[in-house]
């Protein structure tokens, strides 16, 4: 089971590079870069349209989400996103793939597929290595900005890849599921702030950067090694589990990593820590900082 797990998961650069050279890259197959960095260190949109993946186009995280939303990056509505992946020439018979350009390798790509997941499609792959890999691999970019012929995209939204804050709440009590946070060890314990925020972690929640997936090259791990990773942190795979991080981004790392190893319905609480932080209770929100304060 699991080798065609990891080949609906993940596509490595040798497969894409050779699926480019046989022209396939077209109505059935689309490459999408989506990459996001902080504006004052690094312009995605600039980068992509300076050099990219041959038959790319750029999946901008910035419009595709709920813009009335005071969080970031939440899930945007079914004809918001069937609207904006279908201009991109998406439609719910294509493959796609996505990478994106940080130089851990990979960062928001796995956001991007769970998105697509969550919104029903299921032929979506991330790039293995990322675009960092690509280029270092060797294979050919472009400054070219293809013009993909619109599609027609059907979103459906799938409720059991989402949890809401109501239900995360619901669980503190419940521990009805899993959760797993893949912030940095410091922010998820509450000793290092979180971009601005006081940090600290859902009560219940275990520990696992994301980055620990992630070999040094910024390719995923094995999954005998994934799957270590999890069981030294006493996460069932068999029961079920939701990730959570900061903004509903590195969240889908975890996502991505417990599919790899055959687990394909690991819910991402969209909110994520920003919005926990603003609306839940104070004695649910656990912090090493606070404690020691006291």
């Amino acid at each position: 089971m699991a080798p065609k797990v990891l080949g609906k998961a993940l596509v490595t650069a040798k497969w894409l590079s050779e699926a480019l050279r046989a022209g396939r890259v077209g109505t059935s197959l689309r490459v999408l870069d989506a990459s996001w960095y902080p504006p004052q260190e690094r312009n995605a949109r600039q980068e992509f349209e300076e050099r990219h993946i041959p038959g790319a186009s750029f999946f901008d995280i910035e419009e595709c989400r709920d813009q009335s939303s005071p969080y970031d990056f939440m899930l945007p509505s079914e004809s918001h996103f069937a609207d904006y992946v279908g201009r991109l020439g998406v439609s719910n018979d294509t493959h796609v793939v996505v990478y994106d350009g940080d130089k851990l390798g990979t960062f928001y790509a796995p956001r991007a597929w769970w998105m697509f997941r969550a919104f029903g499609h299921k032929e979506v792959s991330v790039l293995n290595g990322g675009f960092k890999n690509w280029v270092e691999e060797g294979h050919p970019v472009t400054a070219e900005v293809s013009q993909p012929a619109p599609a027609v995209f059907k979103a459906k939204l799938n409720t059991a890849l989402l949890k809401t804050f109501e239900e995360m709440m619901q669980n503190v009590g419940s521990l009805r599921f899993q959760v797993v946070d893949s912030r940095p060890e410091g922010r998820f314990r509450g000793t290092e702030l979180d971009q601005g925020l006081e940090s600290g972690h859902i009560p219940g929640a275990v520990n696992i950067p994301f980055h620990s997936f992630l070999t040094e090259t910024g390719h995923e791990k094995s999954i005998e090694e994934i799957q270590q990773i999890f069981r030294e942190k006493k996460v069932d795979l068999s029961k079920p589990l939701t990730a959570t991080c900061r903004k509903g981004v590195t969240a889908c790392h975890i996502a991505l990593a417990a599919y790899l190893c055959g687990k394909r319905d690991v819910a991402v609480y969209d909110g994520s820590w920003s919005e926990w932080f603003h609306r839940a209770p104070p004695r649910y929100k656990v912090s090493e900082l606070k404690r020691n304060k006291a």
